[in-house]
């Protein structure tokens, strides 16, 4: 058996050309959209999602400002300069890039984002808002599994989901918007007993734990559903999912690492941009 391949370019797409179009009204009528990234990292990972978000957002017509505080950047000066973003009238959509300088609490500076404005889901108003059910902007890579598999027709209602990653950027936040879809939901994480045993129960199996191969063809019940969210440099410059290739022989669908979830996550992020100030 070959899985079914779950890519996000043509959902990516999809999204992109509403955003280019919602880019260009809001253009015309004198009120460009624009997207602010703070930075506080010298991760070349981080640095290269960047640069990909930015230009993303060229080509749809979202001005992008990138801010490095640079990689000593205090807590006092993250949250500093996200509160002046807030407040800035020019900025429609505000983001805090990961990883974070050490001893800087993710929650404790990305509270200072307008909410209104938070459109990667990271104060933790939204995340509450988001677990509440209440309208919130929810982390864009959490957002972006459910959408590609909604694409691709996937049945959530009802099946078992397994979530392997308890983050507050893509496991946790993907829990709510799965049950929200009335599917039954299993967190596991780094000391969840037997891992394979609960994965192999799994109808729909997310993978977001940032470990290489964490996933084989043992983790996975025959048939199942599988998106893999790692994204895990590799030695040549590349990126290494969190799912061991060799799944393709057992799952009936999966996710490329490139090529899946992080097109549709970007395009969400642009769509959170321009959608508030239309809405």
């Amino acid at each position: 058996m070959t899985a079914t391949r779950l890519g996000g370019a043509e959902p990516a797409a999809i999204v992109r050309a509403e955003v280019t179009e919602r880019a260009a009204w809001l253009r015309a009528a004198g009120r460009p959209p624009l997207l602010a990234i703070v930075t506080a990292t010298d991760d070349d990972a981080s640095a290269w999602y960047v640069r990909s978000i930015a230009t993303a957002a060229g080509k749809a017509g979202i001005d992008c400002d990138v801010v490095d505080l640079g990689s000593a950047a205090t807590a006092a000066e993250i949250g500093g300069r996200l509160t002046e973003l807030s407040a800035d009238a020019a900025v429609t959509g505000l983001m805090l890039q990961t990883p974070l300088p050490p001893r800087v609490a993710l929650a404790d500076v990305a509270a200072a984002i307008d909410p209104d404005k938070d459109v990667d889901g990271a104060n933790p108003l939204s995340l509450g808002r988001l677990a509440a059910g209440l309208p919130a902007f929810a982390p864009a890579t959490a957002a972006a599994v459910v959408a590609l598999l909604d694409h691709h027709g996937i049945e959530l209602a009802g099946r078992h989901a397994v979530v392997v990653g308890r983050s507050t950027v893509v496991g946790k936040p993907l829990a709510h918007l799965l049950l929200d879809r009335d599917a039954t939901v299993t967190v596991c994480h780094s000391r969840t007993a037997d891992l394979a045993a609960v994965t192999s129960t799994a109808d729909v199996l997310v993978a977001a734990a940032g470990r290489t191969r964490l996933i084989g063809p043992d983790h996975v019940r025959p048939g199942a559903v599988v998106v893999d969210v790692g994204t895990n440099p590799t030695a040549d410059g590349g990126l290494a999912g969190d799912v061991d290739p060799a799944v393709e022989g057992v799952a009936a669908a999966l996710s490329p690492v490139p090529g899946g979830v992080g097109p549709v996550t970007t395009a969400l992020l642009l769509q959170n941009v321009v959608r508030p100030m239309l809405d």
